[in-house]
């Protein structure tokens, strides 16, 4: 059983080219790791969507077009007192004039986890495919997946799905280039608003859109 049931997730556009080192600096040293005192955060990641990854978009639809990054925290039960919290301590962040105000969140919210799988490569199971040190994603919006299909590429180490009443948001961890992934994978059957490689972000290296 797996402990995690929602993701919640942010795909971010920086309003101001010149904000993005600032944005880095504040959510990854400031933002995220106030999220995980919080009892009912799991765990978090935030990754790039690098000039090339961009130009490697299977699918690229109007909402999300603009995006540079998506983040991703995985909740625990009990899921209604831990988005409470997690919007609280938001607040409370804004109000003390820790947020970053060049930033619009153009796809945000609570996902529940509805599927998940593994390489058969790869050790770990499933359920700990998320805490595996990662090299990237790659997202699909909208659409249906097959998990299994996704991880019989190579350098795909695990899948996850999503949903809530309109979508599905499919993610998959690489533990290959993100870049020589992409096109293995490229989008899946049905209404996909977006499909596209993302790289991991190393703490201090900022300087994809300089």
């Amino acid at each position: 059983m797996n402990k995690i049931k929602v993701g919640f997730f942010s795909f971010t556009e920086i309003t101001d080219p010149r904000e993005h080192h600032g944005y880095n600096e504040w959510h990854q040293l400031d933002h995220m790791p106030e999220q995980f005192p919080l009892p009912g955060i799991a765990f978090g990641q935030r990754w790039v969507s690098t000039p090339a990854c961009r130009a490697a978009r299977a699918v690229s639809g109007p909402q999300l077009d603009p995006i540079h990054y998506v983040t991703l925290y995985l909740m625990t039960e009990p899921v209604e007192q831990t988005l409470r919290d997690f919007f609280a301590l938001g607040r409370h962040l804004h109000e003390v004039g820790r947020f970053h105000q060049h930033r619009r969140a153009l796809l945000s919210g609570p996902f529940r986890l509805v599927d998940a799988a593994v390489a058969p490569r790869v050790l770990v199971s499933a359920e700990a495919v998320p805490y595996r040190p990662n090299r990237g994603l790659y997202v699909q919006v909208g659409g249906t997946v097959s998990l299994e299909a996704w991880c019989a590429n190579p350098g795909v180490a695990g899948a996850w799905a999503f949903a809530d009443d309109d979508r599905q948001i499919t993610v998959a961890w690489l533990d290959g280039a993100p870049l020589d992934v992409a096109g293995s994978l490229g989008s899946s059957a049905g209404d996909v608003d977006f499909a596209g490689p993302f790289e991991t972000i190393v703490p201090w290296e900022w300087d994809w859109f300089e």
